[in-house]
């Protein structure tokens, strides 16, 4: 690596695959000290400070982030199932520490991209050449009647893994035989789109082994979502879906399955067309961009952040960069794998820019894995580049797990998905 310098990096295409070539050892490169603030510990922005500082560690990298450890949402529907603990899906950030990286935990309150300043509610500023937000994503509480931030605390919608978690898998436990457990997914666009549907089959796996009276419904404002003929058939395989003993009931939006209003106190949801019954009720709302997005101004109409995708600036802030699941970068979709190949492409660009280099032609990768049942996961997969400014997708550079793949090959999705987990997870936080 000594014969590789800055330039060389900067000049690679595809941040994401020049960074792996070099491994994880980092070099300075040396000059006048730059700063980074990264706003957001979740995958984007601890990814984004890790990988800034592997490249080059003259850069001053300061992450803020207002909690001591990060869950991720990846892998918590196994905590939900019972198959996992959820101290396996939890993480700090002394790995972080140990690159270079200042972690100062705290809330950010405001971002002054005019005076590049990032100022905290514990009185903190921080000066920045460039400014890196990874806000995640917040809720839309007023699209579902009855449904808040409050409420959630008995009525989870476990979509920001941690506390709720727990909550929602000791609910599940405490249900009685022949309960029924209600899931209502939101409507794109949405973090992990697959998330809902992994969710409903390893929760129905779990009722079939522990409490098989039960059922699960689905109320889904959408008529069809990720991976759709490969969670139904498995829904098929192992639930009855689709018979008078099905354990799941999908009403999709056409046939009535929107939620418009919740009474918490009674467990009562009611859609388009009827009202339903819960002992278990789990409601995922609507989606935005997290709230600094909007206090500091990186939001457009449609409730997330506008950006140049070869970069990941902002295209209303100058040298302020979001990546993750904010940022508007369709067709890549929101999920942690995305927010990672985004962190190191925005890694790379703001150290491009911070050493008056042009930033590399990017390249981006997604891969998601889901598990439908012990021993059988399914996954989509995408490479994309960047063409005239825009993301797209390589065409015949990914796809889904075939229809009529062997049990083998499907015991093997699982492993590779458990196997992907710990590897991403030290790729982040390691």
């Amino acid at each position: 690596m000594s014969n590789i310098n800055r330039r060389d990096f900067i000049k690679m295409s595809g941040a994401a695959a020049a960074i792996g070539t070099f491994g994880y050892s980092p070099f300075v490169i040396g000059g006048a000290s730059k700063k980074v603030v990264i706003v957001g510990g979740g995958i984007g922005g601890a990814t984004a400070a890790k990988y800034i500082r592997m490249v080059d560690a003259s850069i001053e990298v300061t992450l803020i982030e207002a909690n001591k450890d990060y869950h991720t949402c990846f892998m918590s529907n196994e905590v939900l199932h019972g198959r996992r603990d959820i101290e396996s899906i939890r993480f700090g950030y002394s790995g972080l520490e140990a690159h270079g990286v200042k972690v100062v935990h705290d809330w950010v309150s405001n971002i002054d991209a005019k005076a590049q300043k990032v100022t905290t509610k514990g009185g903190k500023s921080f000066s920045f050449d460039r400014c890196i937000v990874s806000p995640g994503i917040d809720f839309k509480w007023e699209t579902i009647g009855g449904y808040n931030a409050d409420v959630a605390e008995t009525i989870p919608h476990a979509w920001k893994a941690g506390p709720q978690t727990a909550t929602l898998r000791k609910q599940l436990e405490s249900m009685k035989n022949g309960g029924t457990v209600i899931i209502a997914p939101p409507p794109n666009p949405f973090r992990c789109p697959p998330g809902p549907y992994e969710r409903v089959s390893l929760i129905a796996d779990y009722l079939k082994n522990h409490k098989p009276k039960s059922k699960i419904i689905v109320l889904d404002p959408k008529d069809k979502f990720s991976k759709f003929g490969l969670f139904t058939a498995a829904w098929k395989k192992y639930y009855g879906y689709g018979t008078d003993n099905s354990m799941i009931e999908w009403v999709s939006g056409a046939k009535g399955g929107k939620v418009e209003s919740i009474d918490a106190r009674t467990r009562t949801v009611q859609a388009t067309i009827e009202s339903f019954k819960a002992d278990v009720l789990n409601v995922i709302p609507a989606q935005k961009a997290g709230k600094i997005a909007f206090s500091a101004g990186l939001v457009d109409d449609s409730g997330w952040c506008p950006v140049d995708q070869m970069t990941f600036e902002s295209a209303l802030l100058p040298n302020v960069h979001v990546i993750g699941d904010a940022s508007i970068s369709s067709p890549m979709p929101k999920s942690g794998y995305a927010a990672n190949s985004q962190a190191k492409v925005c890694a790379a660009a703001v150290v491009a820019l911070l050493n008056e280099i042009n930033p590399p032609q990017p390249s981006y990768v997604n891969t998601c894995y889901s598990i439908v049942a012990p021993g059988d996961g399914i996954s989509v997969a995408m490479v994309y580049r960047n063409v005239d400014g825009k993301i797209e997708a390589v065409k015949g550079s990914g796809g889904l797990t075939p229809a009529d793949a062997s049990m083998e090959v499907r015991a093997r999705e699982e492993a590779y998905a458990h196997s992907w987990f710990n590897n991403i997870t030290y790729d982040v936080f390691g």
